[in-house]
């Protein structure tokens, strides 16, 4: 039966791969076109180069650039540096080739599809079901293109599935569990250090892997094993960040100037109160729609330095504070963002496809599709949809499925945060942005289904167990036996 389970293990990574590659590169291959940050990323590997299209369409191969430094902290910086090491070991004498990132990211992933179904208590059908779910879900257009980029969402998606598989497997015995617990570590690292924003996940993912419990297993057994995970990640996540600019302080007045003009004055409201709430001058109505990268924004008006104390954190929470009918406003917005899922600014295909500036893929558009549908609704849509998820788990929790409870409770509360921080923090690339509260919601919503499969095994309570997953009395389960 293990040797079985092995080759069924095996054809589940080697179909998932066969697919994404065939997705990533039939009939020509797709990525993220850079929005003008990815020279954060690209100055870890010397291959800034001034000409680099911004935007409209992507470039596969990075040769050598500018001299440049940069403090950003991201996990992404681990797959470029790899990709970059694979293609000198095949003779290539780019810096960073895309393509190589992106075959190798597809390995990954078809790595983590594969844990996650083999944490999964499913018959080999209900298996099968998760492999094409889990497909689905990362190789969809509105997510795909990050994992050939020079951003860094590839590094967020790819963390957090590596986590749910990590914290299936945990759930099992033998070297599965083991298994997970490496497969925790490794996707707790990359998903957690992958951006600032997902700094946000450190709460919910310590409280997932501490919750992680096997059937019957008690005392120091219980605990060894989620907290070794827990220091690596910990230990792994403070050497990391403290090597850099974790909380992006370099950007942390353009993210509240930001916030102000595109966001929370935004024209559509009451503009002059909203100004003179946030202790502004009137005149600064001019700038509405401006970022602080835009030629003529206010952080150029002569009157900016004796207002410059205002745009600050502390000045908009207070403002948040004052103006709850605002707050819903602009947190629908970010609701209304996140279905959007695909951002109008970025292109998917190479420059030299032919194809035209600002081109699209939508060769996977199953869930971005539906969510795209719904994105005029935003909010309306998104916290029933939650609020499900969150009866799900609770439900899976019930029946004695623990680990799908956690996974998705943790990706569905990972996904509210995402929301306020994004929608209220940030402003401006809103869709960009509110992608990783689509993709874990998207993630938490194909695990809540494959909850509701049937399992492998007997049902609880022919193994003994209550319908909660408790261990019945010797007396009860003889009863249950017997009867």
């Amino acid at each position: 039966m293990r040797t079985q389970d092995f080759r069924f293990g095996l054809a589940i990574f080697g179909g998932s791969l066969t697919l994404l590659l065939v997705r990533f590169l039939v009939p020509g291959p797709v990525g993220m076109a850079d929005n003008g940050d990815g020279w954060r990323l690209l100055c870890k590997l010397g291959g800034k180069e001034l000409d680099r299209p911004s935007e409209g369409v992507v470039r596969f191969d990075y040769g050598t650039g500018v001299p440049c430094t940069s403090d950003y902290v991201s996990s992404q910086t681990w797959l470029d540096w790899l990709a970059s090491k694979t293609g000198h070991l095949f003779g290539s004498s780019a810096v960073l080739n895309l393509l190589i990132l992106g075959v190798g990211t597809c390995v990954l992933v078809a790595v983590a599809i594969t844990a996650a179904v083999t944490g999964l208590d499913l018959k080999r059908r209900g298996k099968i079901v998760a492999t094409v779910l889990l497909l689905l879900v990362m190789g969809d257009s509105a997510f795909f293109g990050y994992f050939a980029s020079t951003l860094s969402e590839g590094a967020a998606f790819l963390g957090l599935l590596l986590i749910a598989g990590g914290l299936l497997l945990m759930h099992r015995d033998g070297a599965r569990r083991y298994a997970g617990a490496v497969l925790a570590v490794v996707g707790g690292l990359i998903g957690i250090n992958a951006k600032s924003q997902t700094l946000l996940l450190i709460p919910v993912f310590v409280l997932a892997v501490l919750l992680v419990k096997r059937q019957g297993e008690r005392g120091k057994a219980r605990w060894a094993l989620p907290l070794t995970v827990l220091v690596l990640v910990g230990g792994g996540t403070f050497a990391v960040q403290s090597h850099g600019d974790p909380a992006n302080a370099e950007y942390r007045e353009a993210n509240v100037y930001n916030a102000i003009f595109d966001s929370i004055v935004d024209g559509k409201h009451d503009t002059n109160a909203d100004l003179a709430a946030l202790g502004l001058p009137q005149s600064f109505a001019r700038y509405i729609g401006t970022g602080w990268w835009t030629p003529g924004s206010a952080r150029t008006d002569p009157l900016y330095p004796r207002y410059r104390e205002e745009i600050s954190r502390r000045n908009v929470l207070a403002y948040y504070e004052s103006h709850p009918v605002r707050v819903a406003q602009i947190l629908q917005q970010g609701g209304v963002n996140t279905l959007t899922a695909r951002p109008d600014n970025l292109g998917s295909f190479g420059e030299r496809s032919g194809r035209a500036w600002l081109s699209k893929e939508y060769r996977v558009p199953v869930f971005s599709g539906l969510a795209a549908l719904a994105a005029p609704a935003g909010l309306f849509v998104l916290v029933p949809l939650w609020l499900l998820l969150i009866w799900a788990a609770v439900r899976a929790f019930r029946r004695g499925r623990r680990e799908y409870a956690l996974v998705v409770l943790m990706l569905t509360f990972f996904a509210v945060g995402q929301l306020g921080l994004s929608a209220l923090g940030e402003g401006v690339e809103g869709v960009k942005h509110q992608l990783l509260t689509l993709f874990p919601t998207v993630l938490a919503l194909a695990f809540a289904i494959l909850s509701l499969l049937p399992r492998a095994e007997e049902s609880p309570k022919q193994q003994g167990e209550h319908e909660d997953g408790e261990p019945l009395t010797e007396e009860v389960a003889a009863a249950v036996r017997g009867g």
